[in-house]
């Protein structure tokens, strides 16, 4: 675990141990929380796993969702949510569950736990990846970095070679190569990836085909009572990176073709990667012109009232798959404390 991680689990611990955790739930105004979720999968990440912040292990998802009706926490759906935000008294707190890219563990592991709590969720769907042709390019870098003794790749000045035949050099390959990609423009990196798929044999059409759940699969959680399904784009492009109207073309898009697909038109919108150098005031204006009723981003922190002035930029709180404590549960579910994690990241 890298640095970063090892402070933020020390700060988890001390959270935990003072109590703190249940004193922002008694004190702050947050009225709730949205978490993050990406995939669930029984096996542990292997010790060159810089995607495992993605996913957590079906154990894991079975006792928050028990722990967090133990908390006297609802586990409620966005629309809900949104409710109660509008309500004047704080009533109980709540949690909204959300899903991002449809992939197809959520349809074997989180979808049977899911019902056993009846617990509802929104799963947030980009169009290409469930077409099959999508490019889910951090897990891609991470397959063919964890299969290679040496990687090379475009650079400024030329092929950039980097030795891989260690887990801290893999580590310190991908963190390399995952960020020239955020840095470029979407073109250049869609350029980089499939030269450095192709150089290292890597079938990217493959691995969308065997993460991502197809139109079939996916019409199992459109007929899924406890399911909201949502929009995340056509090809899971950062917005901020792209021109205004391309923006608006994928977000418009995906929810045109899901709503062919599945005879329903989302609602609900998620930014993909939802950080500040993804989406911005322009990205939630566009999701408001479109007629979303919400938008989430990736910022931390909790649901207040004032959320529903600008509802297409709600925060999240991640599921952190680096911090699949059960103690941490507690850390993880109180909205006020996360805002103020967020503003420390912010300032």
């Amino acid at each position: 675990m890298s640095l970063k991680y090892a402070a933020i689990r020390a700060g988890f611990e001390a959270l935990w141990l003072t109590g703190m955790p249940r004193l922002f739930r008694m004190l702050s105004r947050s009225r709730g929380v949205i978490f993050t979720l990406h995939r669930v999968l029984p096996e542990p990440p292997a010790d060159f796993s810089p995607n495992a912040i993605l996913q957590v292990q079906p154990d894991f998802l079975d006792y928050c969702l028990g722990r967090i009706r133990d908390l006297g926490i609802d586990i409620v759906s966005l629309d809900e949510a949104m409710a109660r935000l509008a309500a004047p008294e704080k009533g109980r707190p709540f949690v909204v569950l959300t899903f991002d890219d449809a992939y197809r563990d959520n349809l074997h592991h989180a979808l049977p736990i899911l019902r056993r709590h009846e617990a509802p969720f929104t799963l947030y769907v980009p169009t290409a990846f469930v077409d099959g042709t999508g490019q889910l390019w951090w897990q891609a870098i991470e397959d063919v970095i964890a299969g290679q003794e040496a990687i090379a790749f475009a650079g400024d000045g030329g092929a950039e070679h980097m030795d891989t035949s260690t887990t801290a050099r893999k580590r310190e390959a991908f963190e390399r190569l995952y960020w020239r990609m955020r840095k470029q423009p979407e073109p250049e990196r869609l350029a980089l990836l499939a030269d450095f798929a192709a150089a290292h044999g890597y079938d990217l059409e493959r691995q969308c085909r065997e993460l991502i759940m197809d139109w079939r699969e996916l019409r199992l959680f459109a007929d899924e009572p406890l399911c909201t399904i949502g929009a995340h784009t056509v090809h899971h492009y950062e917005l901020a990176k792209l021109a205004a109207d391309a923006a608006r073309e994928e977000m418009l898009r995906s929810a045109e073709i899901i709503e062919v697909q599945l005879g329903m038109r989302p609602r609900h919108f998620s930014y993909p990667l939802g950080g500040p150098l993804s989406c911005g005031p322009r990205e939630f204006a566009l999701a408001a012109e479109l007629g979303f009723d919400t938008a989430v981003t990736t910022r931390p922190g909790g649901l207040y009232p004032h959320h529903l002035r600008i509802p297409t930029a709600l925060p999240r709180v991640s599921l952190n798959g680096n911090f699949q404590r059960r103690r941490y549960v507690d850390v993880f579910a109180s909205g006020g404390l996360f805002t103020q994690i967020g503003r420390v990241m912010g300032s």
